[in-house]
């Protein structure tokens, strides 16, 4: 027992734990909806889209959260603009900023002579230097993301099962798509401290495709899914204390095991139910 209680006695885990499990909450909810809608190239460009927002807010000396919050919405926003002024297709919108944005992050870090900031701690996070004032933004981003989560619930269900129908309703499907962007932006930029910029569709898909084989509602799934993104935090926290992992990586790791694990034990237990019978089938 005190192999699985020892590393949580260290102030730094704890906070880690905690900042993991808000992080876990607002990625369960929001990959729900990511999963049902197809949109996790979005996240993955919104995650690396973040990078020269980061660098320039390094180099001026602000927070990198900031910087990761505005890249991301400008993100957001051109892959708006260029959806509807160059009639290009989302993946091709998508795509070209992704590319464009990371290109970017990448320049400014190599024209800078003092850029001091550990370019791993980017992509992969710092979970463990986590503080209290962290702690702070991510349990505020956690009541945002709930808010307009249940907000939006009844648009983003009409968006995803019918968009004309949602429109003939007067739910404003288009209205609904952008606020379901900006909470991918909300989940993306919550995740960065934890996981990183590369590692945040970790968290995003892993627990959302996880929960998805046991629930077909969609609030029981975005629940299930943040209690299992919780539990692949602490499991995570767990083997990088002993093994001497990253910690980030180790956690986005988890998270994605967690899916896999879910998928292989809901393919084993439909292989292993008994058929049943013709007389059962025509009682």
């Amino acid at each position: 027992m005190t192999f699985l209680l020892d590393p949580f006695a260290a102030a730094f885990v704890q906070r880690a734990l905690l900042g993991g499990a808000m992080v876990a909450v607002v990625c369960g909810v929001v990959g729900t909806w990511v999963v049902l809608r197809g949109m996790a190239f979005l996240g993955e460009a919104m995650a690396h889209g973040m990078l020269p927002g980061v660098a320039v807010a390094t180099l001026a000396g602000l927070p990198p959260m900031a910087g990761a919050a505005v890249s991301a919405a400008v993100m957001s926003l051109g892959v708006g603009a260029l959806q509807r002024r160059g009639r290009l297709s989302a993946d091709t919108s998508i795509g070209l900023l992704f590319v464009a944005s990371l290109s970017l992050g990448v320049i400014v870090i190599s024209a800078s002579r003092s850029f001091a900031t550990d370019a791993s701690a980017i992509l992969f996070g710092d979970i463990l230097a986590i503080e209290d004032g962290d702690l702070i933004v991510l349990c505020a981003a956690v009541a945002l993301a709930l808010l307009l989560a249940l907000l939006g619930h009844r648009s983003f269900v009409a968006l995803t099962v019918d968009p004309r129908q949602a429109q003939l309703l007067g739910l404003r499907p288009r209205v609904a798509h952008v606020l379901l962007v900006g909470l991918v932006t909300l989940a993306v930029v919550s995740a960065y401290q934890a996981v990183g910029s590369l590692l945040v569709v970790g968290m995003l898909l892993g627990p959302a495709v996880a929960a998805g084989h046991w629930t077909r509602r969609i609030v029981p799934t975005m629940a299930l899914a943040a209690g299992i993104g919780v539990a692949s935090v602490a499991a995570g926290l767990l083997l990088s204390w002993h093994l001497g992992t990253a910690a980030g990586a180790t956690v986005a790791f988890a998270a994605i095991c967690s899916g896999a694990l879910s998928t292989g034990i809901h393919a084993l237990r439909r292989i292993t139910r008994p058929t049943p019978s013709s007389s059962e089938r025509t009682a």
